[in-house]
């Protein structure tokens, strides 16, 4: 497979239409790369309403269940960075509908899986990776190529895109677990990612000059990325990024309160709320229902602090979130578990689920420059093995002490630090040497 030109399309009729409304095409870019995030978030979510019916079916420990999902978790975290590389040589239209290809056949290779090592090859491996090509890279690389200005807002309403799949999708799965079985939840999911390949074949395009326009609010073409001569030097200029990033403090800080986002958000709530409400006789539709609401308040919040990323300073921000999701967290196993309390803990806790993610993105962007895609990879692959440490962390307390609040209680506390940690980062740092962007 090649490089594709700058120009490997000719100029879209569909842009000139829009453009004439004064709509530019960059828009219609980034509802596709919406809806491509939101249904493969609903891939990574589904674990969460799985690990009951996979236990009651297959006799299966939820630590064993948690361990293949951890996997999945990691994957999808280390391959950021080379989703980058990816996107920079072949383009993003053609990386995403493989991705989408890859995570259907995970999918529909585990209705015939019987043993543990299925679990882990199919919904640990094949899904993992990709899954892990339609990570937040994709909403990152989306919003720099096509977006000059508001790229906060579009990180804002990428992100949450992401963040509001995996849990708005869980009340309907669950419901279709509870009434028809597991299978059929995850039969829906696949007609959804089949909606998502077709958008993404009609409709994605890799950068602005496919359809003959700049990128959104800029006045003069960007200059074309320096691309690795070789297969091997694109698969190399992750580890390049990294070897240069790993030296700067501020890299340590941003991959170290990824870590703790990760553990906090995808690793624990995500993938055990469900379970948890559980042990307190709160069945799973309602849970998943808390869910939903948590994914409701997560678009406001993290759509917003896309807006307020553009207009301050990001490092107090990530103070504000951190702090005030690690009191949410250390709020919950206090609570009664009743509706009212469910309701304010989803409210609080959602308004910043994964708001922190569009002021990393600009801190990266703003200390790595040129690096930046590749550099944020890294920083995400933080954010994902701190979610799959947290995934197994809880299965584990959950099956050996028959309790999950350690583990909310060990997450409030890694948000304050994290919280802490972050006015560490400091004024931007002379810039790296040119990479591929």
């Amino acid at each position: 497979m090649t490089a594709p030109s700058p120009h490997s399309f000719s100029p879209s009729p569909l842009a000139a239409r829009l453009a004439r409304r004064g709509i530019h095409y960059g828009w219609v870019v980034v509802a596709v790369t919406f809806l491509t995030m939101l249904v493969t978030a609903g891939a990574v979510g589904a674990p969460g309403v799985l690990i009951g019916p996979l236990r009651a079916e297959f006799g299966w420990d939820t630590a064993d269940i948690s361990a293949g999902f951890a996997v999945r978790l990691v994957l999808f975290g280390l391959m950021g960075p080379f989703a980058a590389a990816f996107m920079n040589r072949f383009g993003v239209r053609r990386v995403v509908a493989v991705a989408l290809a890859l995570i259907g056949a995970g999918i529909l290779g585990s209705f015939a899986m019987t043993k543990l090592w299925h679990l882990l090859l199919l919904w640990g491996v094949v899904v993992g990776f990709g899954t892990g090509l339609t990570a937040m890279v994709l909403g990152a690389t989306v919003a720099t190529r096509w977006f000059s200005k508001r790229r906060g807002l579009v990180l804002g309403l990428l992100t949450a895109s992401t963040a509001t799949g995996q849990l708005v999708f869980l009340p309907l799965l669950a419901t279709l677990t509870e009434q028809f079985g597991w299978r059929y939840a995850l039969s829906f999911i696949l007609l959804v990612l089949l909606v998502a390949a077709v958008a993404v074949l009609t409709l994605m395009r890799d950068r602005p000059a496919d359809v003959g326009q700049l990128p959104n609010g800029a006045t003069q073409p960007t200059p074309a990325a320096v691309q690795p001569a070789t297969f091997r030097a694109m698969m190399a200029s992750p580890i390049l990024a990294l070897r240069d990033a790993s030296g700067s403090a501020t890299f340590w800080v941003l991959f170290g309160t990824f870590f703790v986002c990760g553990a906090s958000t995808n690793g624990l709530v995500q993938t055990h709320f469900i379970t948890l409400c559980g042990d307190f006789g709160i069945v799973p539709v309602m849970a998943a229902g808390m869910l939903a609401m948590i994914g409701i308040f997560d678009f406001i919040g993290t759509v917003g602090s896309g807006w307020l990323s553009d207009r301050y300073d990001s490092r107090w921000l990530l103070f504000w979130y951190y702090g005030l999701r690690g009191l949410s967290l250390l709020y919950l196993p206090f609570s009664s578990f009743s509706f009212y309390e469910l309701s304010i803990f989803a409210v609080f806790y959602g308004l910043d689920w994964v708001a922190t993610v569009p002021p990393t993105v600009k801190l990266v962007a703003d200390r790595f420059g040129d690096q930046a895609n590749l550099v944020f990879g890294w920083v995400f692959t933080g954010h994902q093995l701190g979610a799959a440490f947290a995934a197994y962390g809880a299965g584990f307390t959950r099956t050996f002490y028959e309790t999950y609040l350690p583990a909310f209680f060990a997450a409030g506390l890694l948000c304050l630090i994290a919280a802490l940690s972050i006015v560490l980062v400091r004024e931007r740092r002379t810039p790296l040497s040119p990479m591929t962007a």
